[in-house]
């Protein structure tokens, strides 16, 4: 199992939700729905957003084997 990458196709912003929608196997829309919604609730869901955005890799394009 990859572990969680922010992909390099499919993604708006930084790609985390779209990792975050690979990992739990959802679209992105609705995990983009979902980080919206939690929006409206009290808390530090926006700076979660930010740490995943610096935290976590991003997806290596294919390179050519030597």
């Amino acid at each position: 199992m990859a572990g969680l990458v922010r992909p390099r196709h499919g993604r708006m912003l930084g790609g985390v939700c779209a990792a975050l929608a690979q990992r739990f196997g959802t679209s992105a829309n609705t995990m983009r729905v979902i980080f919206l919604v939690s929006c409206l609730l009290p808390g530090p869901q926006f700076l979660l957003y930010l740490a995943l955005w610096l935290l976590l890799p991003g997806e290596k394009t294919a390179t050519a084997a030597w």
